[in-house]
């Protein structure tokens, strides 16, 4: 049985509990999850007695190259997905078809009802997503290689910085590496922020040079084969100040301990809590707004979530970040980050970047 056989019979003995005789796909990334198809346009019907991707004729060659043996159905030019959709479900026999709520659109909702008229539609929640929150081996090895992917790229990105780049064009050169080892290109929108403007947690790269202070945030990642990494690291470009020292000092202890605390029936709460305690302690708490991380696989922000309010307990095979960050506006910002692996007997950080301050300075 392939991995993607094993997900889809995992997701069956879910559905009896969600009420649904089947389930409508319309997520593209559980698509992919559930059938190894990488491309988008296309819905997927799974039930006890049959399984069948609904696509249309610009994805037929490659349909028949990642999914080999599944049942598929290309729909002519002029049938509409929402006709081919309702073909399937009925020639399928499901009396109660099972809808992904968070992804489906009131106007498709209406439409299938129109057409399911026979049918009842079940609203549901998180059943493919609750599988995803547990990676498979293939998984772990997938994201471990996107995190060499993302330090080797950094370390050469690193060691050719000079003055006069701008954040734009060292993010170019970090998407350049990335594919020169491997990766399909970044995992999400790269932040390299300079000085002040590391203060914003979701800086987006500008004209300012790296030049023009003494430190820059990188957070970036690679997408490798579809999985992600995401990483943080601070480059110093000056000197060390005596206030960069002390706040970087801080964040640090507060995710070396948190990173300590990671390990199988510990709640998400309880990790922020570890790492907020120390923020709070040496006085920057109200500048750590967010939660300390959150889960990484096909998507770079995955369940569970590492903060105040997730009550979920880690198990062997969630892959999370361990981010907590320090923000001080018109001076600028610390977030160190790693992505971690929860083990039978603790943790594994996947990511190997050096973190020690000394070692971030380039010359």
């Amino acid at each position: 049985m392939s991995r993607f056989e094993t997900r889809r019979s995992k997701l069956i003995k879910r559905l009896a509990r969600a009420g649904a005789d089947g389930l409508l796909v319309t997520d593209f990334t559980n698509v992919t999850y559930l059938t190894g198809f990488t491309g988008d346009d296309s819905y997927l019907l799974v039930s006890p007695d049959s399984t069948v991707l609904v696509s249309d004729s610009r994805y037929e060659i490659q349909l028949a190259e990642e999914c080999a043996g599944l049942d598929v159905l290309i729909r002519g030019r002029k049938t509409k997905m929402i006709d081919a959709v309702a073909d399937v479900v009925k020639q399928a026999g499901l009396d109660r078809l099972g809808v992904e709520a968070t992804s489906i659109t009131l106007d498709l909702w209406d439409r299938l009802g129109e057409k399911l008229a026979g049918q009842t539609l079940v609203r549901t929640s998180n059943l493919v997503e609750g599988l995803r929150v547990v990676k498979d081996r293939y998984e772990i090895d997938c994201i471990r290689q996107a995190a060499w992917q993302a330090r080797r790229a950094f370390e050469v990105v690193r060691s050719s910085l000079t003055p006069d780049l701008t954040e734009r064009q060292v993010a170019a050169r970090l998407e350049n590496e990335l594919r020169r080892f491997g990766a399909i290109g970044f995992s999400f929108p790269p932040i390299i922020a300079v000085g002040p403007r590391a203060a914003l947690p979701h800086a987006s790269p500008t004209d300012k040079k790296i030049g023009e202070s003494d430190f820059t945030l990188f957070d970036w990642g690679a997408n490798n084969l579809g999985y992600v990494s995401d990483l943080t690291r601070m480059v110093v470009t000056g000197r060390i100040s005596p206030k960069l020292r002390r706040v970087y000092g801080v964040v640090l202890n507060a995710q070396t301990a948190a990173i300590e605390a990671v390990a199988p029936g510990v709640a998400c709460a309880d990790v922020d809590r570890v790492a907020r305690k120390i923020v709070v302690k040496a006085g920057y708490g109200k500048h750590f707004g967010h939660g300390l991380g959150h889960g990484i696989g096909l998507q770079v922000h995955e369940a569970p979530g590492l903060s105040s309010s997730e009550s979920t307990k880690l198990k062997p095979g969630m892959v999370v970040t361990v981010e907590p960050g320090i923000y001080l506006p018109g001076w600028g910002g610390v977030r160190i980050e790693d992505d971690v692996l929860v083990t039978r007997s603790g943790r594994e950080v996947l990511s190997s970047v050096s973190k020690d301050l000394d070692q971030c300075v380039v010359g």
